[in-house]
């Protein structure tokens, strides 16, 4: 399994990183299978660095705010007005009302447009999708809106990605075993930090440590945000390998 960190700037995208995007790759079927996770604003760009856009076969996306979802809108100019034609459909992983979300984002059009575009799958806790070679288990999470935790399985190795959260038993129990956890840490340890939104380094780690992965990678870290306090916080709770991820990183898993 091929992680490759398309974005990782948590919140709004960064002069260094788009917002969260992460293109996740396994040979399959003599070919290679690629799900991209999360489609944030300013990923698109990014994306096509690592793949052809009509290379992409799936994508799952863990809940609707802007830094994780509005590339969408941009994704669907190029599937429907490729000089090649008009790409298939994408099977899309999302939180029920995506299609309705989209179609406001990109705005109004003469015809239903994006809501023709993609194959909405409507996303539920405990959900398990076969994607190709993935074998991909949902949670839901602690955010303010519907939001998942995604675990894939391919290969004998097992990747877990937080999404966003709060400190959350589901996410614990998700990351149970994990080759890599990539986890989000938007917080330090330093603030009075709002509850059911995000997780400190020291969070992560303890989610890390409790549920015994493999690997952390710290991800989601905003620009405004010191990533020398967020590992140091990560650090007081983790003793395994670590690396807080950037844009361009490449992980075998």
């Amino acid at each position: 399994m091929k992680l490759t960190v398309v974005g990782c700037s948590g919140s709004y995208p960064g002069p260094d990183s788009p917002s969260s995007c992460y293109l996740v790759e396994e040979p399959f079927e003599g070919g290679t299978y690629r799900l991209v996770l999360d489609m944030g604003n300013g990923a698109l760009g990014a994306l096509q660095r690592y793949v052809d856009l009509r290379d992409v076969n799936a994508a799952a996306i863990s809940h609707l705010h802007a830094d994780h979802s509005f590339d969408l809108s941009v994704y669907y100019v190029v599937s429907r007005y490729h000089p090649d034609g008009p790409m298939p459909k994408l099977p899309l992983f999302a939180p029920a009302g995506a299609d309705r979300f989209l179609s406001r984002s990109y705005g109004p059009e003469p015809d239903p447009g994006i809501l023709l575009h993609f194959d909405y799958r409507d996303l539920s806790d405990g959900l398990v999708a076969q994607l190709g070679p993935f074998t991909v288990t949902f949670a839901a999470v602690d955010h303010p809106v519907e939001a998942y935790a995604m675990r894939l399985e391919a290969g004998g190795r097992t990747l877990v990605y937080s999404g966003d959260t709060g400190p959350f038993q589901a996410l614990d129990d998700i990351a149970v075993g994990a080759d890599v956890f990539l986890c989000e840490a938007s917080f330090v340890e330093s603030k009075t930090n709002p509850p059911h939104l995000h997780l400190t380094g020291a969070e992560a780690g303890t989610t890390a440590t409790q549920a015994g992965v493999g690997r952390l990678l710290i991800t989601h870290i905003p620009t405004w945000t010191d990533r020398a306090e967020v590992e140091r916080d990560t650090k007081s709770t983790w003793d395994g390998p670590l690396e807080l991820v950037n844009a361009g990183d490449v992980f075998e898993i």
